[in-house]
């Protein structure tokens, strides 16, 4: 074999698919090319592909490997944005389990040696017949990449250079010293071994507790938003139901008025009329198509000023409608307006440095180093709790609380005197793990708040 041949260390790219298996591989050149948008990946449009990065070694073992997504637009062009280093995380990696050739240095989710790429990983699934690592050597294996071997085959030696021993050096003696060193080799092997399936097990451990860990706080970002906004719509409901009421009780009370005129207008006029029957039938009928007609023109003269005071009503209500409207629609265009020109200005200069390779980093408690992307600097400017809240998946209320119990971990109780208790408490680092009556109690008041009787 030549030396241009020689086999070396190579660095590749594997793609999973949804479905868990292995859909493409290629060199980590090609990757490169794919990442500086020389050519595109139609089929992963608009998706979030889970990616390893594989360092294979001349036999075709892996020795390393880190776990990353990447995300493609419409077209199958990566994410412009995207900047982990790969080889550094790679080199840097803690030990993972060992595919044919010792541990491997392994970089995921649970195990990343730079805090702020960690949101960027993902932990390989080892569920025994789904185990990512074990797709990962099988591909290898395959070396569809075509990589080149190296020759293992024994050299085979010429008759002529074979010597025979002599009859008594043909079996090594049993010496106790020999048989003790193998078993303490057995021994040191297979320790090594139980240690590796333990690290094997405790890196599965981890990863399920972290992926439970955000479902549940996903679960519950999404019931607290639920509850807020049907409390909303009841709010709002019972509003117009108040506003409803105290219109039918306006309009009862006007009928009720006007009914009682009418009653006391009739008896006045029946009473002119028998008045008046005493004199002469005539003048009686006179008066009674007088009153009758009288009567009529002044139900007539009523409704028609009620119809009128109900089409004012209505036409008010019409233009006050197009006056909200017109309103709703200037305050739009100003925010439009107002965001457009705060944006010409800063806008211009972060896109120069995301152009320029720079990464916009910041830390909040809780969330640690959070990688904020060119799109997503408006809504971070706009509201920083709100967004450090979304990446721990809680609300901003209780982000906010735990960071006031995180930033001086002491009892918040009341004690009968109207002071706190302010006894040092322990400190619960995580967000989505903070209970506001519990985390910030003592152990009297937290087992006092769960004995209190509800309602």
């Amino acid at each position: 074999m030549s030396m241009q041949n020689k086999p070396q260390m190579v660095e590749a790219v594997m793609f999973f698919s949804e479905r868990g298996g292995i859909c493409k591989q290629m060199f980590f050149t090609e990757f490169e090319a794919l990442l500086d948008g020389v050519v595109n990946m139609p089929e992963f449009a608009d998706q979030q592909m889970r990616i390893a990065f594989v360092a294979i070694n001349p036999r075709l073992l892996i020795r390393s490997a880190v776990f990353f997504y990447l995300d493609f637009d419409e077209k199958g062009a990566p994410d412009t944005g995207w900047n982990i280093p790969l080889q550094h995380l790679s080199e840097r990696a803690g030990r993972g389990p060992d595919l044919g050739a010792g541990p491997i240095r392994l970089a995921c989710r649970s195990q990343c040696p730079v805090s702020w790429h960690q949101m960027h990983l993902w932990d390989p699934s080892l569920a025994p017949g789904h185990n990512d690592l074990v797709l990962l050597r099988d591909a290898a294996k395959r070396n569809n990449l075509g990589l080149l071997v190296e020759d293992d085959s024994t050299q085979a030696l010429a008759p002529e250079r074979l010597h025979m021993a002599s009859e008594d050096q043909w079996y090594a003696p049993d010496a106790p010293e020999t048989a003790a060193a193998a078993a303490e080799t057995m021994d040191k092997e297979h320790r090594l071994k139980t240690a590796q399936l333990i690290k094997q097990q405790r890196l599965r451990i981890s990863s399920l507790s972290q992926q439970h860990e955000e479902e549940v706080a996903k679960l519950k970002l999404a019931s607290e938003q639920q509850s807020k906004s049907l409390q909303a719509q009841s709010s709002e409901l019972r509003k117009v139901l108040h506003q409803q009421q105290e219109l039918n009780a306006s309009l009862k009370a006007q009928l009720a008025a006007q009914a009682l005129g009418m009653q006391s207008f009739r008896e006045e006029m029946t009473a002119q009329m028998r008045e008046l029957e005493r004199h002469a039938r005539t003048e009686s009928e006179i008066l009674r198509v007088q009153f009758e007609n009288e009567l009529h023109a002044k139900i007539a003269s009523a409704v028609a000023n009620y119809k009128e005071q109900v089409a004012i009503r209505d036409v008010e209500l019409a233009y006050r409608n197009e006056q909200d409207a017109q309103l709703h629609g200037e305050v739009a265009r100003l925010k439009h307006e107002r965001d457009e020109l705060a944006g010409q200005g800063g806008e211009q200069i972060l896109e120069r440095l995301a152009a320029l390779g720079m990464v916009f980093v910041v830390y909040h408690p809780g969330a640690g180093h959070l990688t904020i992307a060119l799109q997503d600097i408006g809504s971070y400017r706009a509201s920083p709790m709100a967004y450090a809240a979304a990446k721990c998946f809680v609300s901003e209320e209780q982000y906010q609380q735990w960071l006031a119990h995180y930033q001086q971990p002491s009892c918040q109780a009341m004690l009968p005197s109207g002071q706190r208790c302010a006894i040092p408490i322990d400190r619960v680092d995580t967000p989505s793990r903070f209970s506001v009556g519990d985390s910030n109690c003592c152990e009297r008041h937290k087992a006092a708040s769960r004995l209190r009787p509800v309602g």
